[in-house]
C-alpha cells in the first residue's frame, strides 16, 4: 500500500497527516508506488476530490496506466468511468473491474422520505461542520471507535464516496443523488442500519456545512436522518472557506445558531481541526469555547478519543444506562 502525491513524495502518510508516522509510503508517481509494492495492488484508488468531480487529462492517464498494469480502479468522482467508452474499453481489455463508488441506485429504485425515520428509537448523531474537508469523517470515524470501545453498539453512516470507499458498511454519496430523493435515501440507510444491527447510538457522517453556499448535504442529513444531537467540527485558524478564498468562515456560534434553528436538534459538542495551530493553541481554544458555548469541546486527533465518547453519554446517558441493564 502506498499513496502518490508528488508534493509530498518521499514521506510517511501519516507523519504527514499528524506527524505519527503508519509505514505508507507517499511517492511520486505510479511508477514508484510500484517499485514499492510487493506485487501489483488489486486496485488503484483516485482519492482525489476536485469541486469539479472531473478527472484531468494527466490523471485520466494515470487511471488508464494503472488499468494497463493490471489494477482495477476505486472511482469516488461523479465522472461514472464504466459509462466513458475508452475506460470501459480498457476495463474489458486487461480483465480488471472499475467500482464507481458514486453511482446512486436506479432512479426508478431511488426512495422518497418516508417518515420511517421515526421507528429508529436510538439516538441519532450527526457530525456536521463550518466548512468543507474540515474533518468530519475523521471524527465520525474516531467517535464511533471510541463508542465501541466503551462497548456501545455505534454504527457509523457513511455519507460521501470516501466514507464508502474507507469500508462505511452502511452508506450513501448524497452529493450524487437528485435532490428530490435525498432526505429518503439517509432516511432509508439509517433505517436499514437499525433494523439490521439493533445500534445503541447511530453517528452519521456530515458533508460541506449548513451555511455553505455550495455544499449543502447538511440540509438532508438533518431532514432526513433527524439527528437528536449534533457535535460540530471546526477549524479556529481557517480564515476563509477551504474552495471559497473570499468568503469567510462562520463562527462557530453562528452555525449552531443556524443548526438548531433549522432542525429539532441541539449542537452537544465542538471538535477542533488543529490545522495551523500549536498544541497550546489548541488547549487555549478548547477552553475559550467551553467557556463561551458552555458545551464540551475536544480535539479528536491530538485529545483523547474518550472525551468524543464522553460528549454522547454526558447528552444521551440512557445509551450507556442500557449497556449497564445489558451487563446485569
Amino acid at each position: 500500500m502506498s499513496v502518490i502525491d508528488s508534493s509530498k513524495a518521499g514521506l510517511d502518510a501519516g507523519h504527514a497527516l499528524d506527524d505519527t508516522p503508519n509505514g505508507i509510503p507517499i511517492c511520486a508517481n505510479l511508477d514508484d508506488a510500484l517499485a514499492c509494492a510487493e506485487r501489483v495492488p488489486d486496485f488503484l484508488i483516485f482519492g482525489v476530490a476536485p469541486s469539479t468531480g472531473m478527472l484531468s487529462p494527466a490523471e485520466r492517464q494515470i487511471m488508464l496506466d494503472g488499468m494497463a498494469r493490471g489494477m482495477g480502479l476505486v472511482n469516488g468522482l461523479h465522472e461514472f468511468l464504466n459509462d466513458d467508452p475508452e475506460f470501459a474499453a480498457a476495463s474489458a481489455r486487461h480483465g480488471v473491474t472499475i467500482l464507481d463508488v458514486r453511482r446512486p441506485r436506479d432512479k426508478k429504485d431511488l426512495r422518497m422520505f418516508s417518515g420511517r425515520i421515526s421507528s429508529v428509537t436510538c439516538p441519532r448523531i450527526a457530525v456536521l461542520g463550518t466548512d468543507g474537508a474540515i474533518g468530519k469523517r475523521t471524527t465520525a470515524t474516531v467517535l464511533t471507535a471510541a463508542l465501541k470501545a466503551r462497548g456501545i453498539n455505534a454504527v457509523l453512516i457513511g455519507t460521501g464516496q470516501t466514507g464508502i470507499i474507507q469500508g462505511a458498511r452502511y452508506g450513501v454519496a448524497l452529493d450524487a443523488i437528485p435532490s428530490q430523493f435525498c432526505s429518503g435515501e439517509l432516511e432509508a440507510t439509517v433505517v436499514d442500519a437499525f433494523e439490521r444491527e439493533h445500534p445503541d447510538v447511530i453517528i452519521i457522517e456530515g458533508q460541506g456545512a449548513l451555511s455553505h453556499p455550495a455544499y449543502l448535504t447538511s440540509t438532508f442529513i438533518l431532514r432526513g436522518g433527524q439527528p437528536n444531537g449534533v457535535i460540530l467540527q471546526h477549524a479556529p485558524a481557517r480564515k476563509a472557506l477551504c474552495d471559497f478564498p473570499r468568503i469567510p468562515m462562520p463562527t462557530p456560534e453562528s452555525e449552531i445558531n443556524l443548526i438548531q434553528t433549522f432542525a429539532q436538534t441541539k449542537v452537544i459538542g465542538l471538535t477542533i481541526n488543529h490545522e495551523g495551530m500549536t498544541d497550546a493553541e489548541v488547549t487555549t481554544a478548547i477552553v475559550e469555547y467551553e467557556r463561551d458555548l458552555g458545551i464540551p469541546v475536544t480535539d479528536a486527533l491530538t485529545r483523547a478519543p474518550d472525551l468524543l465518547a464522553e460528549m454522547v453519554v454526558r447528552a444521551f446517558p440512557e445509551v450507556e444506562r442500557a449497556l449497564a441493564v445489558g451487563v446485569a
